[in-house]
């Protein structure tokens, strides 16, 4: 209906006005160059772990991953497309046959695990869930591109409903398959739960493998992410609501400023060490982005009837509204089982005001 690339900046602008549109596209680019700083200096802490001569310079690596995506998305769309489907086949592919593998072991009997139904339970399941948002996130990855994809009514509901039931499949697969091999209290403190069931299934040599083919993985991630990050500032300069520089393009179709200051804002949370509190509070924000896109397809549809809709919500009005419902209770739920973090992003939401309004108070000056 609105395609324009940007992700749910677009949306929430639309149906909610500027100032959602504001929060929603500082915060989602803030958080997604943190997301894209936490992957990287993974992938240079396993390749620190395959070979100890690199372990001093995982943030060295993460920087140079970091650069090594944006020079090439930097080329053009057709390149980063290319380079997104050979890392994400990688991916797929690695990861169900280590599931499998794990699955298809022999391995002693033992009983089932137990997680007790008490208040600290409930926050363990709560901090829990912060960790798989992230794991889901890229459900909406494809409305970052909305404007670069052929035939938008049918290309974006294929690929985001396609994408969702393959992360489910895969994400169940592989939590299935290490329950298979481990207790939940044997996971308990494992900082890569995958290496220990391999350890466990192939012995010695299975953590090796599994190290590499999280590497992989990690490399597929470390490219969408930057790509997505970069398609936010682009689409708010077009809006007035960032810096003019961020809405070129080079001839190849890439918005080569942007690419580069969200690779400049990543490398500088890598230097500082703060992504993984900046992921943190933003978590919140994550959350409340989805919030607003889901009250954006009820106010559009109220506004503005007539609009073409190429692709109409599954049953509307009751989904958006149970998903309204849900993104509220987690929002409630992660103030109760993470208050710190819930009350730094509160206090930046309110600061968000006024720097909106300085923001305004420029753009009227320049006219």
């Amino acid at each position: 209906m609105i395609p324009r690339s940007g992700g749910q900046y677009v949306y929430a602008r639309r149906a909610l006005g500027d100032y959602a549109g504001f929060v929603i596209g500082w915060s989602d680019w803030i958080s997604t160059c943190g997301s894209m700083a936490v992957i990287t200096v993974s992938i240079g802490e396993y390749a620190g772990a395959l070979v100890p001569a690199l372990g001093p310079y995982a943030v060295q690596l993460a920087i140079g991953v970091t650069v090594l995506f944006a020079v090439i998305h930097g080329i053009g769309i057709r390149t980063g497309d290319v380079t997104q489907q050979l890392t994400s086949l990688v991916k797929v592919v690695v990861l169900v046959a280590l599931a499998l593998a794990c699955l298809l072991a022999t391995l002693p009997a033992r009983g089932p695990a137990t997680m007790p139904a008490t208040v600290p339970g409930l926050s363990a399941v709560i901090i829990a869930l912060q960790g798989v948002i992230y794991t889901y996130d890229g459900w909406n990855g494809m409305l970052y591109f909305s404007g670069e994809v052929r035939d938008p009514g049918r290309q974006i509901a294929r690929a985001m409903v396609g994408g969702v039931l393959l992360i489910i499949g895969i994400y169940l697969l592989l939590n299935l398959a290490y329950l298979h091999v481990l207790p939940l209290d044997r996971m308990a403190g494992e900082t890569l739960v995958a290496a220990t069931v391999a350890r466990t299934v192939f012995g010695p040599a299975g953590e090796t493998v599994v190290r590499v083919v999280v590497i992989l993985s990690l490399l597929s991630a470390a490219s969408a992410v930057l790509l997505i990050a970069s398609r936010v500032p682009y689409a708010m300069s077009e809006d007035g609501l960032f810096w003019r520089i961020t809405r070129r393009v080079n001839r190849g179709g890439s918005p080569v400023p942007a690419l580069v200051l969200s690779a400049l804002i990543t490398t500088a949370l890598l230097v500082s060490g703060t992504f993984d509190q900046v992921l943190a509070v933003t978590a919140f924000f994550f959350v409340l982005n989805y919030l607003l896109s889901f009250i954006a397809v009820v106010v559009l549809r109220r506004r503005e009837p007539a609009l073409p809709r190429p692709y109409r919500a599954w049953g509307y009005p009751v989904v958006p509204w149970l998903l309204i419902i849900g993104s509220l209770a987690f929002l409630a739920g992660n103030v109760v089982g993470d208050p710190s973090n819930s009350r730094w992003a509160v206090l930046l939401l309110a600061l968000s005001y006024p720097a909106f309004r300085l923001l305004q108070a420029r753009r009227a000056a320049r006219g």
